[in-house]
């Protein structure tokens, strides 16, 4: 068997001297090209990006031609004495380029740091197979693509492209930020900040455009878990980038909720050389070393003038209601323009071009809160809700204050005193059934606006920090269309902790700060209910706008309850409304209880009577443990 001690290589050295020479001729006059069958226009390239040796080059040029040249191929064959191991190989190297030295097979060298070789050890590191790595052949071909080991998680960026100019301002402020890093020797890495996706990425790819990179994009979820495969995303990435000239986008705008993926995160950023841009709804510990930046929607007056472009020659038809759209609903470029769309469309049968334009508004702010809480249909109006003059003379106050609140802060200059308290927030305070969530519906309809309710018992955690968290994620999602946001069972949050006894209640301080604090801030109405308000410390109450009682209904209030109860469709008999006054529940019972009676009706085929309401009081009074006295039943019963 031939051994490399004895190898004569006559055909090997025959084939391989000129391109060889060729090789070293062109290191000289570093046009970076050969022509055996084509050219290759990238070796060159690789030796200054990675700082190749001229051993490593001529090593990386030996690799390409034997996986192209079928002749060298076979010649390495029959150097190795074994026609299936027609390769290159380091003991072919060593004997047949110039300045051979043994340190460009290390693991730290530039060939397989970066990757351009694969080595197989077997049967021996000197003698086994070198192949050039699959990218890197073909970047010397001049054919460029995404590598493959890098194509499943990571892609071109595909998002919105369009700025709006405040938009463009941070891209231009940015520019001298990036010339200053890398003057410095620094990789730039941006921290993206806001809550619009579209335009943290609009951003991205302006700034890439600009500084002449080209964006790709991967999201936080997908990196790997393994710290080994995070490794080699990082390394593949690194030479990707170099090889293309590209930027990474991680979309980290969700990161926050998963702190394993926020852990991964950083480590794939601390290390990485490479252009980065991570866009996050929140400051990422990850990008702390980096530059951060706040991008948000378009203003409310760039939004109007989105608005009257989007809609051109019908906008007269809006008689500043493009105004109060652009006003309520936080919508960036790519919404305002499917907003636009939808309204043109829906209303070129002859419809309101006004209603279908706030609908779809309405629509296009909906899908990042469905997830996090329940929306309710608002189908009740004032005429139903029975309360005081009082209580009814605040509610309209409140709807007052909503609607005129961008003529108050913003025309008349009040948002420019400070942004703290310009938020509407109320508490409702009241047992169970007298009214709290039919308010907020009637308040919901007259202000057109969506209505979610958030149950805080299965808000508050815990584990510290997390129902800030669950907290952000509401507010954050519900800014967009300014929905009415109603915060049931504030029981479970609120409390009089005027002393501090241990750690829990320290936090619970702080949550229920945290809570007021946003909704001191939000751009629409936040509603807490409460079952009892004298739980809640006083503190707490200076720091909403509005405390509205809803006291539980006397005789008077339950008669007229009774009156409204049942729709005008429903059959009655012989209803005698003073007596049912008499029972002792609240507006929500009374519904209830009519509701079993209309189907206790319905299946005996007759009309709704005293003794089917009779039953269905009974079995309500059972739910609540209460006996039906005499006293509320006598002389129906």
């Amino acid at each position: 068997m031939t051994t490399v001690s004895d190898w004569t290589l006559t055909d090997v050295g025959e084939r391989f001297a000129p391109l060889a020479a060729r090789l070293r001729a062109e290191e000289a006059d570093g046009d970076g090209r050969w022509a055996a069958g084509g050219d290759w226009p990238g070796l060159g390239a690789l030796a200054a990006l990675f700082g190749l040796t001229c051993f490593e080059r001529e090593l990386l040029g030996l690799c390409a031609a034997v996986e192209l040249d079928p002749s060298l191929a076979a010649a390495c064959a029959d150097a190795h004495g074994d026609p299936s191991r027609a390769h290159a190989s380091f003991a072919l190297a060593l004997r047949h380029l110039a300045e051979p030295h043994w340190s460009a097979l290390s693991p730290g060298g530039p060939l397989r740091h970066w990757r351009l070789l694969e080595v197989d050890p077997q049967p021996t590191l000197v003698t086994g197979r070198l192949t050039i790595d699959e990218r890197i052949l073909h970047f010397l071909l001049g054919v460029h693509h995404l590598d493959a080991k890098l194509d499943c998680v990571i892609g071109e960026y595909d998002g919105e492209r369009r700025l709006a100019p405040s938009q463009a301002m941070v891209v231009q402020r940015l520019g001298g930020e990036l010339q200053l890093r890398r003057e410095a020797g620094q990789w730039p890495l941006l921290a993206l900040v806001g809550r619009s996706s579209d335009a943290k990425g609009a951003v991205a790819a302006a700034i890439c455009e600009r500084e002449g990179w080209r964006l790709r994009q991967i999201r936080a979820a997908s990196l790997p878990m393994s710290p080994r495969e995070l490794g080699e995303l990082r390394r593949r990435w690194e030479r990707e980038a170099a090889l293309s000239g590209s930027a990474l986008l991680i979309d980290a705008d969700d990161c926050e909720l998963d702190q394993a993926t926020a852990t991964r995160l950083a480590q794939f950023a601390a290390r990485l050389e490479a252009v980065l841009i991570v866009q996050c709804t929140a400051p990422l510990a990850a990008v702390a070393a980096g530059h951060e930046v706040l991008v948000d929607r378009p203003t409310a007056v760039e939004r109007s003038e989105l608005w009257r472009a989007a809609l051109g020659d019908r906008t007269g038809e809006l008689d500043g209601t493009v105004q109060r759209v652009a006003q309520q609903f936080d919508l960036d470029l790519a919404a305002v323009s499917a907003a636009s769309e939808a309204a043109l469309l829906e209303s070129a049968g002859g419809g309101s071009l006004e209603g279908a334009l706030w609908q779809a508004c309405r629509e296009r702010s909906r899908p990042a809160l469905d997830d996090l809480a329940q929306r309710i249909d608002s189908v009740a109006r004032w005429d139903e809700l029975v309360l005081p003059a009082g209580q009814l003379s605040t509610l309209r106050e409140i709807v007052a204050q909503v609607r005129r609140r961008a003529t108050v802060y913003d025309d008349w200059g009040f948002a420019g005193k400070g942004s703290r308290g310009l938020g509407i927030s109320a508490l409702f305070s009241g047992v169970s059934g007298t009214g709290k969530t039919m308010a907020a519906e009637v308040l919901a309809a007259e202000l057109e606006l969506d209505l979610y309710r958030i149950d805080l018992s299965s808000v508050v955690s815990k584990y510290i920090g997390e129902t800030e968290k669950n907290l952000r994620q509401v507010f954050d999602a519900a800014d967009a269309g300014g929905a009415i946001l109603l915060f049931d069972e504030a029981d479970a949050l609120f409390g009089k902790r005027t002393e501090v006894k241990d750690s829990h209640d320290r936090y619970a301080n702080i949550e229920v700060s945290y809570l007021l604090q946003r909704m001191e801030a939000y751009r629409g109405l936040a509603i807490l209910t409460t079952n009892l308000k004298d739980g809640v410390d006083p503190a707490f109450l200076r720091r909403l706008r509005f405390v509205v009682t809803f006291p539980f209904p006397d005789a008077a209030a339950r008669q007229e309850i009774w009156r409204l109860i049942f729709p005008s469709a429903v059959p009655r008999q012989n209803l005698d409304l003073s007596a049912l006054a008499r029972l002792n529940v609240s507006g929500g019972n009374i519904r209830n209880i009519a509701l079993g009676a209309a189907f206790l009706a319905a299946d005996s085929e007759e009309p709704v009577r005293m003794a089917h309401l009779l039953r269905a009081a009974r079995s309500e009074y059972g739910k609540l443990e209460r006996p039906l006295s005499a006293s509320e039943i006598g002389g129906w019963a």
